[in-house]
């Protein structure tokens, strides 16, 4: 699935109203549809629905659902916010047909005064701003989200909470910034979702297909994609009725030192599930009986050194390596890492210490091969790439030290 920041989803929108071609208050529709699907199955009519929408868009999506959840038989309040404009366009269109309607009792917040009491039951829908905020909330939309925040009820954020942005948040106010239980996204999930430190502001997130035109997503370029169940199922080669082991591939797996052996014991069982026909796993000496006791579907190479990492056995049986769990970092270990990458052929997945003793050998980055892959946890990923802020620096750092 291609991944696509706000601007990117914008322009999707307005191609899908041109050449679909969809009015752009049925695209709203259609979107507030797919909401109110959700809401419906996920929630009875026993509970009482407070949407709050903002002045835009993404208040256009929250009138048009309160409109339609009223029509299903729900007890729904609506509270508009007035920052000092009317409404235009779409939205409009809804706040005109939410009040021919009739059915649901709306209100408008002027100041935080008239923020109402919500029952501990009652499930508050988000609506206030969508993913084209460019700036963190101030003033009384801060207000409001401190109130809701300050809440125990259930809230649900229509495409994505009110204060997150799409991409970078590195300038945002947290505490400006809607915490949701359940984020109901539109078509693509936004960047912003993917980063640890927005769990708090996503919670659960689904994705809503809304159908926006497939060329105009064809089209679009993109550097991010998210990788889903399906398209790994088609990597998986199917295995035949008279496979072997043979014929499935010889890895190395070069890994432990002297009271870290464990690594080694999990990292060869992890590579023998993750499917290779043959496995060597290279440890020192005194590893050998734990190695051969542990995992005793793993050959054993053993290193001439007792207790460390300071060589490899020849390469060329070998159809792809990994090296780094448990192996440390003293200097015959780096020297042994440093001939492995010179030496290295075959598919290459670097992991742990040998991501340590990258960090330490920098230089020796610009001689890893091409498709290398390395697997570095967050403080190994500092330790190579330097220190960020939040997860938007990080994926520029890790663009820059691909």
């Amino acid at each position: 699935m291609k991944l696509f920041a706000t601007k990117q989803i914008a322009a999707i929108d307005k191609f899908t109203i041109e050449n679909e071609p969809v009015a752009d208050i049925e695209l709203m529709e259609r979107a507030a549809k797919k909401v109110t699907e959700w809401i419906g199955l996920h929630f009875s009519p026993q509970h009482k629905l407070v949407l709050f929408a903002g002045p835009g868009n993404n208040g256009g999506d929250a009138l048009a659902v309160a409109r339609q959840m009223a029509d299903m038989d729900f007890n729904v309040e609506l509270f508009l916010v007035d920052l000092g404009r009317e409404l235009t366009g779409s939205p409009a269109i809804n706040l005109q047909r939410l009040r021919l309607q009739g059915k649901v009792r709306m209100n408008t917040i002027r100041h935080i005064k008239e923020f109402p009491i919500i029952g501990s039951d009652d499930i508050i829908v988000d609506g206030l701003f969508g993913s084209g905020l460019s700036r963190p909330l101030d003033k009384l939309p801060a207000e409001i989200v401190h109130k809701i925040n300050s809440l125990t009820n259930r809230v649900v954020a229509i495409d994505i909470p009110s204060g997150l942005m799409g991409e970078d948040n590195s300038e945002n106010i947290p505490e400006n910034i809607v915490k949701a239980d359940y984020t109901l996204t539109f078509e693509v999930p936004k960047l912003s979702f993917f980063f640890a430190e927005n769990g708090r502001y996503v919670g659960n997130w689904e994705v809503l297909p809304i159908g926006l035109h497939p060329l105009a997503k064809e089209q679009t370029a993109s550097d991010w994609f998210f990788l889903e169940r399906e398209e790994v199922k088609e990597m998986i080669p199917a295995r035949g009725r008279f496979a072997h082991k043979g014929i499935f591939g010889h890895a190395l797996l070069i890994s432990g030192s002297y009271g870290k052996m464990g690594a080694a014991v999990l990292a060869s069982r992890a590579c023998l599930r993750a499917g290779t026909g043959l496995l060597t796993t290279h440890v020192p000496h005194f590893g050998y009986s734990i190695l051969q006791t542990a995992v005793p579907e793993a050959m054993a190479s053993i290193d001439v050194h007792d207790s460390i990492i300071t060589e490899f056995p020849e390469l060329a049986q070998f159809s792809a390596i990994g090296a780094g769990p448990g192996m440390g970092i003293r200097s015959n270990t780096c020297q042994a890492l440093h001939n492995l990458i010179k030496n290295a052929e075959v598919p290459l997945v670097l992991d742990a210490d040998a991501l340590n003793i990258l960090a330490l050998n920098k230089e020796w980055l610009k001689e890893l091969k091409p498709n290398t892959i390395l697997t570095p946890h967050p403080g190994e990923f500092r330790r190579l790439a330097g220190e960020f802020k939040n997860s938007w620096e990080g994926i520029q750092k890790q663009c820059k030290l691909s």
